[in-house]
């Protein structure tokens, strides 16, 4: 009796939804990883820029891995599509009393403000235009219909102190969009910001100022007018040329004695006149629907970007570890369940594998998704996220020897407690990786938080992972390919998302959101 006591809690043993989760788990490993990333990195499909052929490709190829694992179509296919504008920032021109100035070489801009063609504006110099934020010597001043020429920052005597109340006087982002702001209730047709710090972001960010930039076709532009950025230099040129009489030169930071704020008519004309908003186009978000049994009403997703940034001055930007080995990632795992479900152990909540698209370009297609939700979000459970898993960071290094063995949690424990605990438990129970909480945090000078696809989901209150591994030299640059790529450190963190997705869908209870 006692030996059948033993065989009956074996069985029992050898049927619980861990040791079954186990059977499926070499369905994720090095050798097919490799396989699913030789073909998203490749050079065919030319750097998966969302709305293009190599975007169009990958897609294709997620679509008909879906098929063979047996998922089925979602409301009538395995595509959530999403319109995009495409704003291709080198096609603007300004010219000035007949001379030309150059995107990228003689000025930059943010690309979020629409077509804007004029000719023959006249232009007005309001120095730190400290009036335009909280004084009021400007008010005076008729700016309707002209352009605006400003300085960024705030005027310092000689001694670095600020001429007006440091409150006031930070060179910030915030600080700038108030004078923005201001400016534009006078009426200005265009703005015109003088910035010491072109050069440098020339040269930091090249890529991303001579990329084009996407939006979702519904939204609406950040600017109301254009503004754009010239540098010291050409802005002393420009106020010579124009006939500034009041002595200031920018690139000496001359300012008046009792720091008032200075201002001049200019005797130029100025033209813009753009096509940055040429066309628009569609991408998609692939999906993978795995349905549940007795709680499939109840969503766990599954998330990674398969778009990457293309092809640029000839070559192609593969994108293998970012997010190459993501996507691959969640097509191993997709495989897993697909298995589970055809030998009837099916997850209790269905489950959404959903590579998405254009994150490269602001997160867009996650957020479509969270704006769009095929599932009612309240009934969405968690989002696992994963964005570049495949390499080894500076930090895991020593004494140049790489430690691969480890990955970056970030936002597991912002909702929910337990959803943090279920992935704690599961590393320890089969991955043993090192748990690393190093960005962890919501203020973390980084952003990884907020800066890949689990963060639309978050938004909406549901729990998200952000599974992570670190930036490296490759990041964003033509030499992120597969050779450089560990592929069992791929298969590992995989097992370790699998897990924890099995476990909140086939737990009795829904995790329980007790954070705001």
């Amino acid at each position: 009796m006692r030996d059948l006591l033993k065989v009956f809690l074996f069985v029992c043993y050898l049927s619980s939804p861990a040791q079954i989760a186990i059977k499926y788990v070499n369905n994720i490993n090095a050798q097919t990883a490799r396989e699913h990333l030789e073909y998203l990195a490749s050079d065919e499909l030319e750097g998966r820029e969302a709305g293009q052929k190599g975007q169009k490709l990958a897609g294709a190829y997620l679509m008909q891995n879906f098929i063979e694992y047996g998922f089925p179509p979602v409301n009538g296919g395995y595509f959530q599509k999403f319109n995009l504008r495409v704003v291709e920032p080198g096609k603007i021109k300004i010219s000035i009393n007949g001379d030309t100035l150059s995107y990228f070489q003689d000025f930059l801009h943010n690309s979020d403000f629409d077509d804007s063609n004029f000719s023959n504006a006249e232009v007005v110099f309001i120095g730190y235009a400290i009036g335009a934020d909280s004084y009021n010597e400007y008010k005076e001043l008729d700016l309707k219909d002209k352009v605006v020429m400003f300085i960024d920052g705030e005027p310092k005597s000689k001694k670095g102190k600020y001429i007006v109340n440091k409150k006031n006087s930070h060179s910030s982002w915030e600080n700038r969009q108030k004078k923005i702001e201001k400016i534009k209730t006078h009426g200005a047709k265009a703005i015109i910001v003088v910035n010491e710090r072109l050069s440098f972001l020339k040269s930091s960010y090249a890529h991303s100022f001579k990329s084009s930039k996407m939006a979702l076709a519904t939204d609406s532009f950040g600017m109301k007018l254009p503004v754009v950025f010239i540098s010291p230099k050409t802005a002393d040129r420009l106020l010579t040329k124009g006939g500034c009489k009041n002595g200031l030169f920018v690139t000496k930071k001359k300012i008046s004695k009792k720091g008032k704020p200075l201002s001049c008519d200019l005797l130029l004309k100025i033209g813009f006149h753009s096509d940055l908003i040429n066309h628009k186009i569609t991408s998609e978000n692939v999906l993978g629907f795995v349905e549940g049994t007795d709680k499939k009403e109840e969503v766990v997703v599954v998330t990674a970007h398969y778009d990457h940034i293309g092809v640029h001055d000839g070559e192609v930007f593969n994108g293998a570890d970012d997010d190459g080995s993501g996507t691959t990632a969640l097509l191993m795992m997709a495989k897993a369940f697909s298995k589970a479900k055809e030998d009837g152990n099916g997850p209790r909540r269905s489950i959404l594998f959903m590579p998405v698209s254009a994150e490269e370009k602001g997160l867009l297609g996650s957020r479509y998704y969270s704006e769009n939700p095929i599932f009612n979000l309240k009934n969405t459970v968690a989002d696992l996220n994963i964005d570049m898993i495949g390499r080894v960071d500076q930090a895991h290094h020593e004494d140049s020897v790489p430690n691969p063995n480890y990955v970056y949690i970030i936002g597991s424990d912002f909702l929910s407690t337990e959803l943090h605990n279920i992935n704690e438990n599961q590393n320890k129970k089969h991955t043993q990786l090192q748990l690393d909480y190093t960005y962890n945090s919501i203020d973390d000078p980084n952003h990884y938080y907020q800066r890949s696809d689990h963060y639309n989901f978050a938004k909406h209150g549901i729990p998200v992972i952000f599974y992570f591994n670190g930036v490296h030299e490759d990041y964003h640059q033509a030499s992120d390919t597969v050779d450089k790529i560990d592929f069992k450190k791929i298969a590992q963190i995989s097992k370790l998302v699998y897990y924890t997705v099995w476990e909140l869908a086939n737990n009795e209870n829904r995790i329980v959101v007790d954070k705001k």
